[in-house]
């Protein structure tokens, strides 16, 4: 097995990290490398770490994720345990991991909300707010069951890291190595560890807000039903219930009365909601023709029957719809003289099925081209 501790300016700690390395092995009775990857360090530390007995690689490409990978990468074992350089993490504790191995677990996280946090080791916003509420919110986006993804102290078999094809050089690697793991159907689990004052003796890598964004930014991209569909559809369901509710006309809330500038909010809610729930298919069929996540069941189930062909038809509906009504009210109109026009609201409500109309029509066409460049013809599944 391997042991992977990426690093950037640790002079004070790497030693350290190496030698409970080093003890943590041979307490798991396990044969293994411990493996450095140095990420420009200037203080000397990939000099210390071959001193104390580590194999050195140097990851040119800076960000804690792109050192991550490859490690993961070079590592000669099959089994690679990970931990940050700064002594934060004690690496005595890799038997916990390794008796979860070879229990057939191919993820194994720590959990440092668990495990024993000792005083000072993590700040009171990170551990009471920050991590809990990013924890909980990967969680209730992609089902990960784990209670800490964002430990620094994780492993992985070398066979479920590749399947995860993970793609940030960042801190926002972290948590897409817990959404991977989860879409790839990875066995995983964690186990209670200990976190402890780091050694950094330095300003830490870390920024806290920046960091916290880009973990939610990852987060919010991987899911686009949370991030797309759900506010599309709710403002889709909103905007007709106006619309169907101010069609006979107005309508006295409390104080307030409710007409046409309400119904007209309706419609452009409508269409708004529309054009937000293709955005997330969009953004669906971008990351599947990409194989940025070629885990999307629910898309290809959805693809095999609402085709190209069947969107193209509906939406040519809502246009005929939508212009046979305009051209009633405007027959009416021009019938009276084209005097004062009394159908407003109905010309709000077949314009909205126009609008409609054009909009799929157009989203539709857009779709299906998202997958032509990887073979994966979006709206054509039927056909496979």
């Amino acid at each position: 097995m391997s042991v992977v501790i990426p690093c950037l300016n640790e002079a004070n700690s790497i030693g350290s990290c190496i030698d409970k390395a080093v003890a943590g092995l041979k307490s798991a009775e396990v044969r293994g490398e411990i493996l450095v990857v140095d990420n420009g360090s200037t203080d000397g530390s990939p000099e210390i770490a071959l001193s104390h007995g580590a194999r050195v690689v140097h990851e040119s490409i800076r960000g804690y994720g792109s050192a991550v990978r490859r490690g993961f990468q070079e590592a000669r074992g099959a089994f690679v345990i990970k931990g940050d350089a700064d002594d934060s993490y004690d690496f005595t504790e890799i038997p916990l991991f390794v008796a979860k191995w070879r229990e057939g677990y191919e993820v194994v996280m720590g959990n440092r909300l668990k495990g024993d946090i000792k005083p000072g080791a993590m700040p009171f916003l990170n551990r009471y707010i920050g991590t809990p509420v990013l924890t909980g919110i990967l969680n209730l986006f992609f089902r990960a069951g784990i209670g800490d993804t964002h430990c620094g102290l994780r492993a992985a078999t070398k066979e479920a890291f590749q399947r995860m094809d993970l793609r940030t050089t960042g801190m926002d690697l972290g948590p897409e190595f817990v959404i991977k793991a989860a879409m790839t159907g990875s066995r995983m689990t964690e186990v209670p560890i200990s976190f402890w004052p780091d050694k950094r003796g330095r300003p830490p890598h870390l920024r806290r807000l920046p960091d916290a964004w880009r973990n939610l930014r990852l987060m919010l991209l991987f899911a686009p039903n949370w991030s797309f569909m759900i506010p599309g559809a709710s403002l889709v369901a909103f905007g007709l219930a106006l619309v169907f509710w101010l069609l006979p006309g107005p309508r006295q809330v409390g104080q307030v009365v409710l007409g046409l500038n309400t119904m007209f909010f309706g419609m452009i809610f409508t269409l708004l909601g529309v054009q937000i729930v293709y955005l997330g298919l969009f953004a669906k069929g971008f990351s599947y023709s990409e194989r940025f996540n070629r885990h999307q069941r629910s898309l290809e189930r959805w693809l095999r029957t609402v085709t190209l062909e069947r969107c193209l038809l509906a939406g040519l509906g809502l246009l005929l719809i939508g212009l046979a009504g305009d051209g009633w009210v405007f027959w009416r109109w021009a019938s009276k003289g084209f005097g004062p026009l009394n159908a407003t609201r109905h010309v709000i409500f077949f314009s909205l099925w126009l609008f409609l109309g054009v909009q799929i029509i157009f989203s539709s066409l857009f779709l299906s081209m998202l997958g032509i460049s990887r073979g994966t013809y979006i709206g054509d599944y039927d056909r496979k």
